[in-house]
């Protein structure tokens, strides 16, 4: 029982994240909500969507909206480029588990960051939302952003994307 113990209050210590480039700028999310990182390709335009989603992609057979993460934080769209990454992130939608893509201009590396180096999260500031922000990590004397994901989309928007998911998956089927 005491290894348990041991190995709950370290994951508790220290957090792995994922960094990432977007505009010049180091973000991170935690690795837990993360599935897979694939490199930017094929995606599929979706008519009337609101502008940060740039699109579908076929993920093995699953239909999985791609979010520009830079649109998403009222920045210009993200450039194409050979260093662009979708990180593919599960999150909540409806009580649902769902996979989203989140376009970003490159992948830097997975760190650990203690807790005892994540700051609370600025009221002021930053040039994104501060309920996108779930706190200021610490590294090498710098600061990073540890996004909520979850919160970097609104319910309203979430809801969107379930329903776009379902009607594409829909789509999907019928066609084959």
């Amino acid at each position: 029982m005491h290894a348990i113990t041991a190995a709950v209050q370290e994951s508790e210590e220290a957090q792995q994240y994922l960094t990432f480039m977007l505009s010049g700028k180091t973000y991170a999310v935690s690795i837990s909500r993360i599935k897979e990182i694939i490199q930017y390709g094929q995606v599929t335009e979706v008519p009337r969507m609101p502008d940060f989603i740039r699109g579908v992609i076929n993920l093995r057979g699953a239909v999985v909206p791609v979010i520009d993460l830079g649109v998403r934080f009222g920045k210009p769209p993200t450039v194409e480029g050979r260093r662009n990454c979708i990180i593919i992130i599960e999150v909540e939608i409806g009580g649902e588990t769902q996979n989203v893509g989140v376009m970003v201009d490159a992948v830097n590396a997975v760190l650990e960051i203690p807790a005892d180096e994540i700051e609370p999260a600025p009221t002021f500031g930053a040039n994104i939302h501060a309920e996108f922000i779930a706190g200021m990590g610490k590294v090498n004397g710098k600061f990073v952003i540890i996004l909520n994901i979850q919160h970097v989309l609104s319910t309203d928007d979430m809801a969107a994307l379930a329903v776009v998911g379902s009607a594409l998956h829909a789509d999907v089927v019928q066609a084959e």
